[in-house]
């Protein structure tokens, strides 16, 4: 009977059974595209990930993302996972484990640090792969109907709805408050109508709601929903917070500024989540986001590829 091994970690916490939970799959090598797609849906996470030699050797690994219902080219959390699960290792197809990972992936090259505390890796940090894009407006009604909440629980105090990606590209609305946060619910049919009137690039339409939580504007509570993806809602969504970290350290009015945002996410889902955001911006531009949390171990096993 042949197998390949998996290990599932939870993402963004320290905490087993919170954060959000990822399953790695290493020496996937073997493995289809279709095949890729049938366990990523069979274990219905928001991701998964298959881990392949690197085309160049230089890098650590080819790494692979798969939702429950297509292949994407980059995440955050998929990415700080894999690398705590490899980090584990003593050595990645041969060469010795270092501080830093390179995973090539379809959005490009991915840099992951790996952080230890006495001696074992327990969270990683990775470089978001591509500048801030910043695409179209999106109105306050399309929001509030995919979300199942009055327009104007959804604000434009800062900036209207709007589309923004530093890898993968997400919808981001900020809202009046935690009370609309929590009433939040995901409408199927006004994502379906919103998919149909914008343009995405790498999934389908997803949407990063969140609010400002204490007198610290960088301190922010978030929930995402991607029911286009087959996520109703996913509890860390390092890349979604990443874009929005960076959108909003570009409106700042200082040019220059290094400050770290921290999001909270999944709560109303009872897997809270903790994600880090450094970003930089020089010159009036954002230069740098880096995404940073801890893991926590909670399965390991074998799928059974043919009877």
């Amino acid at each position: 009977m042949d197998t390949v091994s998996y290990v599932t970690v939870d993402v963004f916490t320290a905490t087993r059974f919170e954060g959000n939970p990822l399953a790695v799959i290493s020496g996937a090598g073997g493995l289809t595209d279709a095949a890729m797609q049938k366990i990523a849906t069979e274990f219905n996470y928001s991701e998964v990930t298959f881990v392949l030699p690197p085309d160049d050797p230089q890098n650590s690994a080819r790494v692979r993302i798969f939702t429950p219902t297509m292949e994407i080219p980059f995440a955050g959390h998929p990415n700080v996972g894999t690398a705590y699960v490899l980090g584990q290792q003593a050595e990645i197809f041969g060469k010795p484990v270092g501080d830093t990972l390179r995973f090539e992936e379809k959005a490009g090259i991915v840099e992951v640090s790996l952080k230890r505390r006495e001696g074992r890796v327990t969270a990683a940090a990775i470089r978001a792969p591509g500048p801030l894009t910043i695409g179209d407006t999106i109105t306050r009604e399309t929001i509030a109907r995919c979300i199942t909440l009055d327009p104007g629980a959804v604000i434009a105090t800062t900036h209207a709805p709007v589309f923004a990606s530093v890898g993968l590209n997400f919808a981001v609305a900020e809202l009046d408050g935690l009370d609309s946060l929590a009433a939040a619910r995901p409408n199927l049919a006004g994502f379906h109508e919103a998919a149909g009137r914008q343009v995405t690039s790498g999934h389908d339409f997803s949407l990063f709601v969140y609010v400002r939580t204490t007198e610290d504007p960088w301190n922010i509570r978030a929930r995402m929903f991607a029911p286009l993806d087959n996520v109703s809602e996913d509890p860390a969504t390092g890349s979604a917070s990443a874009a929005l970290a960076a959108y909003l350290v570009s409106l700042a009015p200082e040019a220059d500024m290094n400050v770290r945002i921290t999001i909270e996410q999944g709560v109303e889902m009872g897997r809270r989540s903790l994600i880090a955001l450094d970003v930089a911006k020089s010159g009036g531009i954002v230069t740098d986001v880096v995404i940073s949390g801890s893991c926590v171990p909670v399965m390991r096993g074998e799928i059974l590829l043919r009877d």
